[in-house]
């Protein structure tokens, strides 16, 4: 197999682990007041000044539920041997999300019907994760560690403007968290080993795709 020049200086650019990699693509992805590592300027309102309201914030959790939804049927299925190795990790979020919802519903609050953020998003990993891996693997990586980090921070604040500071159960998890994600890392680097350079730079490549998806629902919550 011929390396061109670009594989040949993006293997030098990453002598660590695959997982390095993938955060190392999505820092440069997040804004500087997203992540203390992101590389972009924030464009618009920083998240830290948004004025989140109930409707949109209920908006932005059912899609989200969706889509971690469709998510751990994807994995359940496991068109490709690999999927399975992300099962039962200790990150599915689903369940906590619908706990969530029942607690807004004895609020007094209606619960939306997903709206196209969520329904295109998981229209595209549904469609992708049958066809290429190694993008769907993405994917799942940026999902559920952005919301492990900048996903926590932005929960935080919004409790504290619209929820009298209640945590919900989406930013819960049973376990340590630290060693849930190191868990995961481990298990995404067993898997990239049998990638070859080609596959491993087609995943990070999806990475702004999924940003794209994902930061639509997010904003959501300003809906």
């Amino acid at each position: 197999m011929v390396v061109t020049a670009a594989e040949e200086r993006t293997s030098k650019r990453f002598t660590g682990e695959f997982v390095d990699e993938m955060r190392s693509v999505a820092m440069k992805l997040h804004t500087k007041d997203q992540a203390k590592d992101g590389e972009k300027e924030t464009q618009g309102k920083p998240w830290r000044k948004w004025e989140p309201t109930i409707d949109g914030y209920l908006k932005f959790l059912v899609d989200s539920k969706l889509v971690y939804d469709t998510l751990d049927k994807i994995l359940d299925k496991s068109d490709f041997p690999e999927y399975a190795e992300f099962r039962n990790t200790g990150l599915e979020r689903a369940g906590n999300l619908a706990i969530d919802l029942e607690w807004f519903k004895e609020q007094g609050h209606i619960v939306p019907e997903p709206l196209s953020p969520g329904i295109n998003y998981s229209i595209y990993i549904e469609e992708l994760s049958k066809k290429d891996p190694q993008a769907f693997i993405c994917h799942f990586y940026n999902t559920y560690f952005a919301h492990t980090a900048g996903g926590r921070m932005i929960g935080r604040k919004v409790a504290a403007k619209i929820l009298n500071g209640k945590e919900l159960e989406f930013y819960k998890w049973d376990g340590d968290l630290p060693q849930l994600l190191q868990n995961v890392r481990e298990k995404l680097n067993r898997v990239a080993e049998n990638w070859t350079r080609e596959e491993k730079n087609h995943c990070l490549e999806e990475t702004e795709k999924s940003f794209e998806f994902n930061g639509d629902i997010l904003h959501l919550i300003l809906a």
